[in-house]
């Protein structure tokens, strides 16, 4: 990572007290040398001296933070580790290398990359680290900042690039795992540890989301035209079973009609029928009394009455004794249908429509 505010970092990681004191220390003996020099040598080298006594004081003593451990390194000789706390170096050949041990976050930058389907995509991300292993991040690599932020960079298009667009839309999570696992084995070699990956935008191309939008709209307009389809399908299949049951109602009606019809007008002929019979029979018993009256008028004694005339004579002698009449005197036995022609006129089902069974 080249950005002005890396390197403006790492300059005041490095930028020590002893440094400030040092340089600040030379000028003002410079200083003081330049404006001394014709006034007093012994008094000029005495302040030299002092000076240089004072420089050595300042870059021999080194503060490191509770947060933070240092490399030491003296006349280029790597020294061991300095543990928070006060610490006494060899004045002018030693150099320190801070290290923060707190989480610290990498800003990977914008990056482009190709997905599986061919769909090219732009994203970037933030990394999380913290340093395990100060020695071997001094040792093992140059600037480890900068060497996690482009492994980073590499290992994102990568990702990317194994995935089609759709999951790199929708699979966050799985995006972040993959960068955080891919970036683990080659940081621990360098005493790094990634905490975690978080993966900020996935964004396709203008292009690509024109033809996104294209495919979406398409696929809405897909989705009314079947909702409306399936509607205008199941209003039919009602308007098609309502007309149905309607037709069904109608023909029942018709058909009870009819045979409501067909059966009134069986009973009237039935009814006219036993009713012409009955006449027929009470002219044929009028005559024959009459005969009977002309015969016993006759000095004979012995009279001959066919069969038919005794069978009517009978049924003619029973209406005259009134036995015709039911016993609660509300209808003459000879108006009531014998069971025969009950049944052929089907006079019950007639009498359960009429009670409304």
């Amino acid at each position: 990572m080249n950005s002005p505010l890396y390197r403006a970092e790492q300059l005041t990681a490095r930028w020590t007290l002893r440094q400030f004191a040092a340089y600040f220390i030379a000028l003002f003996v410079l200083a003081g040398v330049f404006t001394l020099s014709a006034i007093d040598p012994v008094f000029t080298a005495g302040l030299v001296v002092l000076g240089v006594v004072i420089a050595g004081m300042a870059s021999a003593v080194e503060i490191v933070r509770a947060y933070e451990k240092r490399a030491l390194s003296v006349v280029g000789e790597y020294r061991g580790l300095l543990d928070p706390g006060l610490h006494f170096v060899p004045p002018f050949v030693s150099q320190t290398y801070r290290f923060d041990l707190r989480t610290q976050t990498l800003d990977v930058p914008q990056q482009e990359a190709i997905t599986r389907d061919n769909s090219p995509v732009t994203a970037d991300a933030i990394v999380y680290i913290r340093v395990m292993d100060p020695e071997r991040a001094f040792l093992e690599v140059d600037d480890y900042r900068r060497a996690t932020s482009l492994l980073a960079q590499t290992t994102l298009r990568a990702v990317l690039g194994n995935m089609t667009l759709d999951d790199t839309l929708s699979q966050r999570e799985d995006i972040n795992e993959r960068i955080r696992a891919e970036l683990d084995e080659p940081t621990d070699e360098w005493g790094v540890r990634v905490e975690s990956v978080e993966v900020r935008s996935v964004e396709p191309t203008q292009g690509v989301v024109s033809a996104m939008e294209q495919q979406s709209g398409a696929e809405r307009r897909r989705r009314a035209m079947i909702l409306e389809a399936q509607g205008e399908r199941v209003s039919a299949i009602e308007r098609a079973e309502g007309d149905k049951r309607a037709n069904v109602t109608h023909a029942e009606g018709e058909k009870l009609a009819q045979i409501l019809e067909a059966q009134g007008n069986a009973v009237s002929t039935v009814l006219g029928a036993r009713a012409a019979e009955s006449m027929g029979e009470r002219a044929i018993i009028d005559t024959g009394l009459e005969t009977l009256g002309a015969v016993g008028q006759n000095d004979s004694n012995a009279f001959v009455f066919p069969q038919e005339l005794t069978s009517l004579l009978g049924r003619y002698g029973t209406r005259l004794s009134g036995s015709d009449v039911r016993s609660d005197a509300t209808e003459l036995e000879s108006q009531l249908l014998d069971p025969e022609t009950r049944e052929l006129l089907d006079l019950d089902s007639i009498e359960a429509i009429g009670s409304g069974e």
